[in-house]
C-alpha cells in the first residue's frame, strides 16, 4: 500500500480512537511513547542528513564550468526564487494567524504544553530577542568547534561549516578528492536510505500523535489546522501561478502557459510521488523534449534544482514556524522572524528531494528560534497533501529556472513562440 494512503488510514483510525481514549490513561500514555519515539527517529537523522546533503551537493559546483557564468546565475536564480518564496509564506501567514483563534493562542487547542516552567522560560527567550540577538545571528553561523555545534544542534554553523567544507572538497583534485567526494555522497545516500526507512513508520507515529491530541483536546485541533492549511496552500499558489509566471514572462521573455503545459506532466508526478529526485528523469525529458532546453543548460540547473532549490518546502518551514510561535502565544519580532526567514533559505538548501524530508528541516528551525518540538506532530496530520503540492512547486520552480537561464544563454528555440513545444532539441 503506498505510504499516503497508509497516512490516510492512520489519520482516519487515530480520529476513532481518540474520541474513544480517556486522556491519561494507560493507552494515552502508550501514544505519548510511541509519538515520541517517532520523533527522537526524526531528530536523529537531521545532523548527518543535511550536512551530507549540503556537501555532496556544494562539491558537485566545482566541476567543468559549473562556477561560471552558468553556475552564477543558476545560484542567483535558486536564492532569489526560495527567498521570494519565503516572504510570501511569511507575509500571508502573519495575515491569516493561524495559531490565533478567536483572539487566543492555539495551544491549548492543540493539545501544547504551555503551562510547564521549562517551555514558559524558553518562550520567554524567544519573544524577548533583541538587535543584539541579530549579530548573535551571525556570530553563531561561525562555530568555534563543529562537534560541539552538532553536538548541541547549532544547525547555522553546521549549515556554513558544510557550505565551505563543500565548495573546498570539490577543489581538491586528483584521486584525494574523488575519495573525499564519493565518500559523502555515499553519506548522503545512506542517511536518505535511513530516513525513508524512518518515515516508513510514519503512518504509527502520525496515529500516535494524533490520537492523543484528539483524545486531549476533542475536535478543537481541526480549526487551526484547517486555517493552517489553506494558508500554505494560497501561498503555494501564488508563488507557482503568480511570482513564477512574472519572472518567465519578464525575465525569460518566454509564455507562462507555455511552460505549464510543457511540464505538466513532471508537476503530476511530482504531486503524486512527493519527491523531487523521483520526478528528476521524468523533469529532464520535459524541459528538453518539450520545453527544448539544451542537454548542456538542463544537465546542470535540474540535478542541482532537485538538491538545493526547493521554494515550496521552504515556505512551507516558515509558515509552519511561525504557526506554532503563534500558537503558544508568542509575538515574534522583526528579529526572530529575520531568523525564520533566514533559516528557513538555508535549510532548504540541505532537504533530500524524498516525500515528508521537510519535516527534519523544520526541527531545525524550531530549535534555531527557541520553540519546543513537539508541536511537530501536528503538522504529520496536514503534511502529505501539503508535501505532494510543495513538491510539485518545487519541481515547476526548477523547470522555470532553466527556461530562464537558457534563455539568457541565448538558446533562442526554447519554448519557441510558434509552437505548443519542442519535440526535440539538439545538445
Amino acid at each position: 500500500m503506498k505510504l499516503h494512503w497508509q497516512i490516510l488510514i492512520a489519520i482516519l483510525l487515530a480520529i476513532l480512537v481518540g474520541i474513544m481514549t480517556v486522556p491519561e490513561s494507560a493507552i494515552y500514555e502508550i501514544y505519548d511513547f510511541i509519538g515520541t519515539m517517532f520523533l527522537n527517529a526524526l531528530k536523529m537523522v537531521i545532523v548527518p542528513l543535511i550536512m551530507s546533503s549540503i556537501i555532496s551537493s556544494m562539491a558537485g559546483l566545482n566541476h567543468g564550468d559549473s562556477l561560471g557564468r552558468l553556475g552564477l546565475k543558476t545560484m542567483a536564480y535558486y536564492t532569489m526564487t526560495s527567498l521570494l518564496a519565503i516572504l510570501i509564506g511569511l507575509t500571508l501567514v502573519n495575515i491569516t494567524l493561524p495559531g490565533i483563534i478567536d483572539g487566543q493562542p492555539a495551544g491549548d487547542l492543540l493539545n501544547l504544553n504551555t503551562n510547564s516552567a521549562e517551555v514558559a522560560s524558553t518562550l520567554s527567550q524567544v519573544e524577548g530577542r533583541g538587535s543584539k540577538d541579530l549579530v548573535e545571528i551571525f556570530v553563531r553561523m561561525i562555530p568555534t568547534n563543529i562537534v560541539e555545534a552538532a553536538s548541541e544542534g547549532q544547525m547555522l554553523g553546521l549549515i556554513f561549516f558544510s557550505l565551505l567544507f563543500g565548495f573546498f572538497m570539490g577543489r581538491v583534485e586528483g584521486r584525494r578528492g574523488e575519495v573525499l567526494r564519493d565518500f559523502w555522497k555515499g553519506v548522503a545516500k545512506t542517511m536518505v536510505l535511513i530516513t525513508q526507512f524512518v518515515l516508513k513508520f510514519a503512518p504509527l507515529g502520525i496515529f500516535a500523535l494524533i490520537a492523543k491530541t484528539v483524545s486531549a483536546t476533542g475536535f478543537n485541533a481541526f480549526e487551526p489546522m484547517l486555517v493552517f492549511l489553506f494558508t500554505v496552500i494560497i501561498s503555494l499558489a501564488l508563488h507557482a501561478f503568480i511570482v513564477l509566471p512574472l519572472l518567465l514572462k519578464f525575465v525569460g521573455r518566454v509564455s507562462p502557459i507555455k511552460q505549464i503545459v510543457a511540464m505538466s506532466p513532471a508537476m503530476l508526478m511530482a504531486f503524486s510521488t512527493a519527491s523531487s529526485s523521483a520526478t528528476l528523469p521524468l523533469t529532464m525529458q520535459c524541459i528538453q523534449k518539450r520545453a527544448g532546453v539544451s542537454r548542456k543548460t538542463a544537465s546542470f540547473v535540474l540535478p542541482l534544482g532537485a538538491t538545493v532549490n526547493m521554494d515550496g518546502t521552504a515556505l512551507y518551514e516558515c509558515v509552519a514556524a511561525m504557526f506554532i510561535a503563534q500558537a503558544y502565544g508568542l509575538e515574534l519580532g522583526f528579529i526572530t522572524q529575520f531568523t525564520i526567514v533566514l533559516v528557513a533559505l538555508l535549510t532548504s538548501i540541505g532537504v533530500a528531494g524524498i516525500p515528508a524530508a521537510s519535516l527534519v528541516a523544520i526541527t531545525v528551525i524550531l530549535g534555531a528560534i527557541g520553540l519546543p518540538l513537539e508541536a511537530i506532530g501536528l503538522l504529520l496530520v496536514t503534511d502529505r497533501i501539503l508535501d505532494m503540492l510543495r513538491t510539485s512547486v518545487n519541481v515547476f520552480s526548477d523547470a522555470c529556472g532553466t527556461v530562464i537561464i537558457a534563455k539568457s544563454e541565448g538558446e533562442s528555440w526554447v519554448l519557441n513562440q510558434d509552437s505548443e513545444v519542442v519535440e526535440a532539441v539538439g545538445d
